[in-house]
C-alpha cells in the first residue's frame, strides 16, 4: 500500500508571516536608531517618505510599507483559519502513516505464523525425497516462498467465504427470494470463482509447479484436477441433473458448449504434451558426462514460461463456462447449478477428510 504524502504550506506562502518579519526588521531599526534624542534629520527624512507615500496612494500607486500594512491587518480569524487547516491536514496524515505501520506489522506477523504452522507441518509430517525434505511450497534451499504462502492465506479466506455463499444460496432458493435478489448472489458467486483465477494467475509467476501440481487442492480434488483446477466438460456433466427442467433450446445450448470445452480442453492437454517432450528433451540434451547443465538448464527456464501461459488459458476457459452456462440458465436455473457446484466440491472436501482420518491397519 502506498501511503498518500502530505505537502504543507510553508509559512512563507502563507502570507501572515511576511509583515510580521517586516515589523521585526523595523524593531531592529528602532533598537539600532532608537535613542531618544535622534537627529532631526531622520525625522524630516522620515516625513519627506510618508509625504510621498501619501502622493503615490493618491495617484493609485501603492507602496511596499502600504502592502505589508494590508497583509498585517487581514482579518485574524482568517490566519487562524489556514493555521486550523494545516494542523487538520497533518493529524490526518499522522493517522494515515500510523494506520499504514499498523497494517505493515500486522501482515508480518502474519506471516511469521504462517512460517511456523509451516516449519511445525514440515516436521510432522517427515517426508523426505532424494537428499532434501519435500517442503510444499518451501524453496530448495528450504526458504518460504512469499508468493506462495500469500496465496495459502489467501484461498484458506477464499474456501471460508466460500462456504458461507453456498450457505446463503441454499437458504437463498429454499426461501423463493425474488429473481433480482437471487441474481445479486449469482453475480456474487461467479465474481468469487473469477477472483480464485486471478489469485492462481498470481501464484503461477511466484511457482507455477506448485499451482498445476494442486497442492493447495485436497487429495479428492487433485485426483480429478486437469491443469491446476476442474475440467469444464466433466463438471457440466456433473451439474446437468441439477439443472432440470431445461428447454429443448437450452439443452441444445448446454451440449454445444460441453462439446465446445472438449475441444478446447483436448487441444490444451496435446499442447501441454508438446511441452512435456520438448522439455524432457531439453532437459536431458548434451555430451553425456559434461557435468555442465547451464546450456540445457538456460533453454529449459525458457521453455517452462510456456507453462503459466498454458495454467492461464485453462482458467480462461473454465471463466468462459461459467459465463456462457450463466447466459444460458434462467436465474434459478444459475443459483442452482452454483449451489451444485459448490455442493459438489464439499464433498470432494468431506471426501478427502475421511480418507485421510480412515482407520489404519498396523504396519
Amino acid at each position: 500500500m502506498n501511503s498518500t504524502s502530505t505537502q504543507f504550506v510553508t509559512s512563507q506562502r502563507m502570507g501572515a508571516y511576511e509583515p510580521i518579519h517586516q515589523m521585526g526588521i523595523w524593531g531592529e531599526n528602532f533598537k539600532s536608531n532608537g535613542n531618544m534624542n535622534a537627529s532631526t534629520s531622520i525625522l524630516v527624512e522620515t516625513d519627506t517618505k510618508l509625504s510621498n507615500q501619501s502622493e503615490d496612494v493618491s495617484n493609485g500607486i501603492m507602496g511596499p510599507s502600504d502592502k505589508y500594512y494590508l497583509e498585517a491587518t487581514k482579518p485574524v480569524d482568517k490566519i487562524q483559519r489556514r493555521l486550523a487547516q494545516n494542523r487538520e491536514a497533518a493529524r490526518k496524515s499522522r493517522l494515515r502513516k500510523k494506520a499504514y505501520v499498523q497494517q505493515l506489522e500486522t501482515s508480518r506477523l502474519k506471516l511469521i505464523q504462517l512460517e511456523q504452522e509451516l516449519e511445525r507441518t514440515r516436521k510432522q509430517q517427515g517426508l523426505y525425497v532424494g537428499n532434501g525434505i519435500d517442503t510444499n511450497y518451501m524453496g530448495f534451499s528450504g526458504a518460504v516462498n512469499s508468493g506462495i504462502a500469500a496465496f495459502e492465506m489467501e484461498y484458506g479466506h477464499w474456501v471460508k467465504e466460500q462456504n458461507r455463499q453456498i450457505c446463503e444460496l441454499r437458504t437463498a432458493l429454499h426461501a423463493h427470494i425474488s429473481d433480482v435478489e437471487l441474481r445479486m448472489l449469482v453475480e456474487t458467486g461467479m465474481n468469487h470463482y473469477f477472483e480464485l483465477f486471478r489469485m492462481k494467475a498470481t501464484a503461477a509467476k511466484a511457482d507455477v509447479f506448485y499451482v498445476m501440481s494442486g497442492m493447495w487442492k485436497t487429495s479428492a480434488e487433485r485426483f480429478f484436477s486437469w491443469i491446476g483446477g476442474f475440467r469444464p466438460s466433466e463438471l457440466l456433466k456433473v451439474l446437468l441433473p441439477h439443472l432440470d427442467p431445461l428447454t429443448d433450446q437450452q439443452l441444445f445450448d448446454v451440449c454445444n458448449l460441453r462439446q465446445s470445452c472438449q475441444q478446447a480442453e483436448d487441444a490444451l492437454s496435446q499442447g501441454m504434451d508438446k511441452l512435456q517432450q520438448t522439455l524432457a528433451e531439453t532437459v536431458a540434451g548434451g555430451q553425456l558426462g559434461e557435468g555442465n547443465y547451464d546450456p540445457q538448464m538456460a533453454n529449459a527456464m525458457e521453455k517452462l514460461e510456456a507453462l503459466v501461459s498454458f495454467l492461464n488459458q485453462a482458467d480462461h476457459l473454465r471463466q468462459e463456462t461459467l459465463q456462457q452456462m450463466a447466459r444460458i440458465l434462467t436465474v434459478r436455473q444459475a443459483a442452482r447449478g452454483l449451489l451444485a457446484m459448490g455442493e459438489y466440491f464439499e464433498r470432494l472436501w468431506a471426501l478427502s477428510s475421511l480418507w485421510s482420518t480412515r482407520p489404519r491397519e498396523p504396519a
